[in-house]
């Protein structure tokens, strides 16, 4: 009987992982190129850093509200379809964008869908993974989500080579949009209740959440601040002509791919060793910035690389450890708190970042090493402190 319901919560992670492999395609596709075309559109280094943290800003603050609204409710899958919704259907409407001031409002709405559905989707998704292992759940789930982050932009490189329209590699992504929504449709109709997935009833807990909660939150909102967005990554690569546009999304396709690898690896490796393994992740990612920003073709797809590396802890593995912090019935309130500290430091990084960009470059490498550093220090101590580096632990 344990065999066939952990089956089935294998099943249900793939099926989310199809909804998230078409969305990725989607709006990974679009952000491949987000950073160029918004140049292109007139926009300064500046307005590209500004866009893409205001966007993670308002996204991942409203992942507060969707998180309580989801566990207050309990409506997951209403909040989760609407959501979806709106994050996937803004990036066609790119393709009738003519001014940067436009393209940046949809690219925000986008961010916007995504912060809606985030929280309950993860919620959902923990209870399957008790019984899989966090880890290699979430990890699992990423790794379909990158396939889809790696198709996208490979799409869209081949649209710029043939026919070299930016507009019509937007249209293009209505495609799978559709069939992610399709998709995500036919699970809510299978798996109405996804926390009958769970190995023990529901703890209900009256008092908030643990000093090691708070603590684990800066600490990832450091390595959030440290982490330089792709679209000026790509702004950077365009400005000093490292690589052909066509080019750019096949960086951010690599990225993509090691970030799907990263994720399995690290995630299996997270259920038997715990947060040490979370650890490793940041200390190997600490160095994409200097690659990136100063070397030459290859040293910058090795910074990718590291990126990818970064990226795919950070869907995965650190959203295993709120998992098992958080008790189920506050389990989308935490990670909605979780993501909003996340995201609310991503957009004053980005702003930070993109203004140094345009003063002085070998400060962006200072500051994003040294986040990084002060937040593996952090996580060291919580980990010694609180007895973190099982999963058991957690």
């Amino acid at each position: 009987m344990t065999d066939i319901f952990k089956n089935t919560a294998i099943k249900f992670i793939i099926l989310l992982g199809i909804v998230s492999l078409f969305a990725d395609m989607t709006y990974e596709g679009a952000r491949s190129i987000a950073g160029q075309y918004l140049a292109i559109l007139g926009a300064s280094g500046t307005i590209v850093g500004i866009v893409a943290g205001a966007g993670e800003l308002i996204g991942y603050g409203l992942r507060i509200v969707s998180g309580y609204l989801s566990d207050r409710t309990g409506k997951y899958w209403t909040i989760t379809i609407i959501g979806y919704a709106i994050n996937l259907l803004a990036v066609p409407l790119l393709a009738l964008a003519r001014h940067w001031e436009l393209a940046a409002a949809l690219l925000i709405t986008e961010r916007i869908g995504k912060a809606i559905r985030t929280p309950p989707r993860d919620a959902m998704l923990s209870h399957a993974t008790a019984n899989t292992g966090r880890g290699w759940g979430f990890g699992l789930h990423e790794a379909m989500d990158q396939i889809g982050a790696i198709l996208g932009p490979l799409i869209v490189s081949a649209v710029l080579y043939f026919r070299g329209e930016y507009q019509m590699s937007f249209a293009l992504l209505l495609i799978p949009a559709l069939l992610a929504i399709s998709v995500l449709l036919t699970a809510r109709a299978l798996y109405p209740t996804p926390s009958d997935f769970e190995i023990s009833p529901p703890k209900v807990e009256k008092k908030g959440f643990s000093k090691a909660f708070w603590i684990y939150v800066i600490a990832i909102a450091l390595v959030a601040a440290a982490f330089v967005d792709f679209p000026l990554i790509a702004f950077h690569f365009k400005k000093t002509a490292l690589a052909p546009d066509s080019w750019l999304p096949i960086f951010y396709a690599v990225a993509m791919g090691v970030d799907a690898l990263a994720a399995l690896v690290f995630g299996r490796l997270f259920d038997k060793f715990g947060i040490s393994v979370l650890v490793t992740s940041v200390v190997l990612s600490m160095f994409f910035a200097p690659l990136v920003f100063f070397g030459g073709f290859w040293l910058a797809m090795l910074g990718m690389v590291l990126w990818g590396i970064g990226m795919g802890a950070q869907e995965s593995i650190m959203k295993a450890v709120v998992a098992n912090m958080v008790p189920s019935d506050k389990r989308s309130s935490g990670f909605g708190i979780f993501d909003a500290g996340y995201g609310i430091c991503w957009f004053l990084g980005s702003v930070l970042i993109g203004c140094l960009y345009d003063i002085s470059i070998p400060w962006i490498i200072v500051f994003s090493v040294g986040a990084q550093f002060i937040a593996v220090i952090l996580l060291l101590t919580i980990t010694k402190a609180n007895n973190l580096n099982t999963t058991e632990g957690l």
